[in-house]
């Protein structure tokens, strides 16, 4: 078959048998290898969808430019249609993506502008606000905006659930996709429960996203956003192409387990992937081993090709500086918690409380600083540096309540973090901190991570 452009060989993507690393568990797993795709991932789809989108809609006219924030994947996808209907691009990327993610965007002729990971989506920095900024600044631009375009979620129903249905012979039982701008697994679960209801949905998040607690809970809790290293899933937002009625269970995935279960896949399926199809498959195992009986067929969704991640990932120098490896040069929040053998009980304020009171608590703990509570929650934090600055400046606020005089709260990291990452969050004025599987909240600070690298 001729193809007049590449962005027509996008779909159809093969399922591949698991065959060594679903051992014990019954069932089928298979995987739906995106990278078949000719921008090597699932966003190929979504891109052209959004773009066809809006050029029916009249919003992107001839000679246009196309801005947009993007992990890479999407850029990329974005970049191929862009090629082959004549259109200028632009992207925003955060610093943590890999390098090559960035080299490869500018080598399909697209410009790339880096921004700050470690922002709130509505700095001006973030990379959501400068694509923003430039919409606004350039004539004949289009913003996609992949998180809020329900144009996303309508390309995985129109092509990669229909393919799963088609390709199983409506067999499949489970589907599982790792849960970023949402569109992927929204649509390809609403296809797939439209033709079973039956069909049982598994979104994989990550430590540092809101994304399982606000299914659970309904509660969009800010405590649950901190940095975290897996690139592709999970948001400090709640995209509009997120359908949590869609999702019927979340499994979150520490980025260490997702980047050893990425190289597994690759030495031992022989499919070289990117790290958030580890995620998805570690995720959807462990969701496998508890739920998957005989007869039941899951088919996990793997997002994009190994070449975005060999100086991450594939890099052993990389792997084992980020505690990845099995070397005990790097340990982990876990080690420091584990260490104390529970003799150490958290000191916490109540945003009621006086500030002599906390001060009194200080004194008696030989504690700098500690967090501050409010129904179970916690809503901020006091360090003595800055309390004894302000209580000089004004003596009466030893009356008044914590609330008062309470900072912003200190930020929770994932049980695995390693100490490199540990020390990156913990500046000199604040802890971090941690909760264990019995959700009982510990405090790290720079002289807990000191004393674990030097033992």
């Amino acid at each position: 078959m001729i193809y007049n452009s590449i962005i027509e060989t996008i779909g159809n993507t093969p399922l591949v048998r698991l065959n060594r690393l679903n051992r014990g568990i019954k069932g089928d797993i298979l995987v739906k290898v995106e990278y078949f795709n000719p921008g090597n991932s699932m966003k190929d789809r979504m891109a052209v969808k959004m773009v066809e989108d809006a050029e029916k809609a009249g919003v992107l006219k001839p000679g246009g430019t196309i801005i947009e924030g993007t992990s890479g994947n999407t850029g990329m996808g974005l970049a191929l249609t862009a090629i082959a209907k004549g259109y200028r691009c632009i992207f925003t990327m955060a610093d943590k993506q890999s390098k090559e993610k960035i080299d490869i965007l500018k080598a399909v002729g697209a410009e790339v502008i880096v921004c700050p990971t470690n922002v709130a989506p509505d700095d001006p920095r973030s990379y959501y606000s400068v694509a923003k900024k430039l919409n606004k600044e350039i004539p004949n631009s289009f913003y996609p905006n992949q998180y809020d375009n329900l144009s996303n979620w309508k390309a995985h129903y129109e092509t990669t659930g229909p393919e799963i249905w088609r390709d199983t012979e409506g067999k499949v039982t489970h589907f599982a996709a790792g849960v970023g701008t949402g569109g992927t697994i929204s649509g390809s679960a609403k296809y797939l429960k439209e033709q079973n209801k039956n069909v049982v949905s598994v979104g994989i998040d990550t430590y540092g996203s809101v994304f399982k607690k606000y299914k659970e809970t309904g509660i969009f809790d800010p405590d649950e956003i901190y940095p975290y290293l897996t690139e592709g899933i999970g948001e400090d937002i709640l995209p509009q192409n997120v359908d949590f009625s869609m999702i019927d269970y979340f499994v979150k995935v520490t980025d260490k387990d997702a980047a050893v279960m990425t190289r597994r896949l690759s030495r031992e399926e022989g499919l070289f992937v990117g790290w958030s199809c580890g995620s998805a498959v570690h995720g959807a195992l462990e969701y496998a081993k508890e739920n998957l009986k005989e007869g039941d067929v899951m088919v996990i969704l793997l997002p994009d090709h190994g070449t975005r991640y060999l100086g991450k990932i594939y890099n052993d120098d990389w792997m084992r500086n980020h505690g990845f490896l099995e070397d005990k040069s790097f340990g982990t929040a876990r080690d420091i918690i584990d260490a104390r053998n529970g003799t150490q009980q958290l000191v916490v304020v109540q945003k009621g409380d006086k500030v002599r009171e906390a001060i009194t608590l200080m004194n008696a703990k030989s504690v700098s600083q500690i967090p501050v509570m409010e129904n179970g929650q916690v809503v901020g934090s006091i360090t003595d540096n800055k309390l004894l600055l302000r209580i000089i400046e004004n003596p009466e606020l030893k009356d008044a309540p914590v609330e008062e005089v309470m900072e912003e709260s200190m930020k929770f990291v994932a049980l695995d973090s390693t100490l490199d990452v540990l020390s990156s969050m913990v500046d000199k004025e604040k802890a971090v901190l941690v909760r264990d599987h019995h959700h009982q909240i510990h405090i790290i600070t720079k002289h807990d991570i000191l004393e674990a690298i030097t033992k």
